[in-house]
């Protein structure tokens, strides 16, 4: 027996070799053919065997552009040649802004020296960096357009100074939670006469009460368009700044104590052409609105959580900013705005677009005048409507003909309503239900069917977690804008499973089964503008 496996196992060798002798045969025949042996002749393969060598630095920076920042740290590791053109060509850059950064400031920036758009980000728990650094990176960045800080709380006044008399050609600042005040807020607005975005958040150096220095309105008053205040205590201290920019266009201002409609008053005399304008939780009334109404250049207006507006100062603004596109209102349930008001604006704003209305109660009447008149109202969106039921979206299936993309959330509609959809928009091609408890998913599966182009968004139902958040209502099937500028060399990894674990526990505990859905359907409904991207998703 043992000699048969021998002779087996011989066998095998003898096949193997065999075919390997045919296919090095196979091979020398094709490498030998008349026809190889001419071009090889004429060509040399060893020369040219590496064709990337002999393109340009300038073609292969190029393409380094259209990569992201991992495959861009990817290619970085490739040779030397590509580490240096890749890090020439980096304008975007995003660091960790700890202490310990200032230690490499030196040799990342001999690496990234053509940087413009810089992000400096440091968590809570940590020390940011200080005066030093900043300088030290205003020195090797001199070109630098753009500049984020987030929480740098160790910068001061005197920091922001020297860093904007180095870094003159700034155009666009956002700083959040940092601790300097007033004098280096000055300090960027005197130097930086090309400063043309200015976003502010949290600024803790900023005296609260009638001691609060004035900011601007400096040199950068004349180019600047777009001023964004979130969360100052004495957000009115940037009057002087705000009244003198003649030609911002966009102006946000959110959560900011005090009373802003003597503001806005002379804001609007001396501001013109304003074409968006934001107001979250803020102080203002219809003195405010009336103000607003001179802006004939208005286009988009966000109205979230101001409970003194009222219809009266809606009228005021719709009969005289008829180029308004976008309209967004957070009525706060407060019946400050209802029908009267949207009347108004369909009888004024025949160019709207994009309606998002919360918390606030229309009817049959005031749906029906909005889908006669606004022919290009393409963007319909209405969350936590007492008064929204199957008549009233049967009345926008027949009146809305430009309407694209529905948005139903918390409202007493049914699967009645679905089948008035089913016959009505013909341009419709996104509908999302949430939270709307007599739609069924059959009703859902019927629409679906009756139009098979037609995307719908039904929630399953399920125990809903009491934190909600803007995402929720469709904030990108809505079509809000959003940008991102700065790309990061490094991207943070975001845990979120506490809060499926969270959610999960609680529905397997049933604790959730007896709380109202209130809470849920209406908090933070006041980011629905889009900020943010989100606020975002950021400049």
């Amino acid at each position: 027996m043992g000699q048969s496996v021998s002779t087996a196992s011989g066998a095998l060798l003898s096949r193997r070799e065999s075919n390997y002798s045919h296919r090095s045969k196979l091979r020398s025949t094709a490498v030998t053919s008349p026809m190889e042996s001419q071009d090889s002749e004429s060509f040399d393969y060893a020369e040219f065997s590496d064709f990337i060598s002999h393109l340009p630095d300038d073609c292969l920076a190029c393409a380094f552009q259209y990569l992201g920042s991992r495959d861009r740290k990817r290619c970085s590791l490739v040779c030397r040649r590509w580490l240096k053109v890749e890090g020439q060509s980096r304008h975007r850059l995003s660091l960790n802004a700890q202490s310990e950064l200032i230690s490499m400031i030196p040799s990342l920036f001999s690496r990234f020296d053509a940087v413009t758009k810089l992000a400096l980000k440091c968590d809570r728990s940590s020390v940011s960096i200080g005066d030093d650094a900043l300088i030290l990176i205003a020195l090797r960045c001199q070109n630098l357009t753009r500049l984020k800080l987030r929480a740098c709380r160790e910068l001061t006044d005197n920091g922001m100074a020297i860093f904007a008399g180095t870094c003159r050609n700034l155009k666009k600042l956002s700083c959040g939670s940092c601790t300097f005040g007033a004098q280096g807020m000055n300090a960027i607005l005197d130097n930086c006469s090309s400063l043309e975005e200015l976003s502010v958040k949290r600024l803790r150096g900023i005296t609260d009460g009638a001691a609060a220095e004035p900011i601007g309105p400096g040199k950068a008053a004349s180019s600047l368009k777009v001023i964004c205040l979130k969360d100052l205590y004495n957000g009115l201290c940037f009057g002087p700044l705000i009244i003198d920019a003649k030609n911002l266009r966009t102006l946000k201002l959110f959560r900011c104590p005090g009373d802003w409609d003597k503001l806005l008053e002379v804001v609007a005399d001396r501001v013109t052409g304003l074409v968006e304008v934001h107001l979250e939780r803020l102080q203002v009334s219809d003195v405010g609105l009336d103000a607003l109404s001179n802006c004939l250049s208005l286009e988009i207006l966000h109205l979230v959580k101001t409970p003194e507006c009222t219809n009266l100062g809606l009228k005021t603004l719709a009969e005289h900013c008829k180029l308004l596109r976008k309209l967004h209102i957070d009525g706060w349930k407060a019946n400050r705005i209802s029908d009267d008001g949207l009347i108004a604006v369909a009888e004024h704003c025949p160019n709207l677009q994009e309606l998002v209305l919360i918390g606030v109660n229309p009817t049959m009447v005031g749906l029906e005048k909005l889908g006669t008149n606004c022919h290009n109202l393409e963007r319909l969106a209405l969350c936590g409507s007492d008064t929204v039921g199957d008549a009233e979206l049967s009345c926008i299936a027949s009146k809305c003909i430009a309407l694209r993309k529905l948005c139903i959330k918390s409202c007493p509609v049914s699967d009645h309503g679905m089948e008035a959809l089913a016959s009505g928009c013909p341009n419709l091609v996104k509908v999302k239900l949430k939270k709307c408890r007599a739609v069924t998913s059959e009703g859902a599966d019927w629409l679906r069917a009756g139009r098979g182009s037609l995307a719908v968004i039904l929630d399953s139902p399920r125990p809903e977690n009491l934190d909600a958040s803007a995402s929720d209502i469709g904030l990108q099937d809505i079509g809000m804008e959003n940008s991102q500028v700065v790309a990061q060399v490094g991207n943070p990894n975001v845990a979120s499973s506490s809060v499926g674990r969270s959610t999960s526990l609680k529905a397997r505990l049933g604790l959730i089964a007896g709380r109202s859905l209130v809470a849920c359907t209406f908090r933070r409904w006041s980011s629905f503008g889009g900020s943010s991207q989100n606020n975002q998703r950021e400049h």
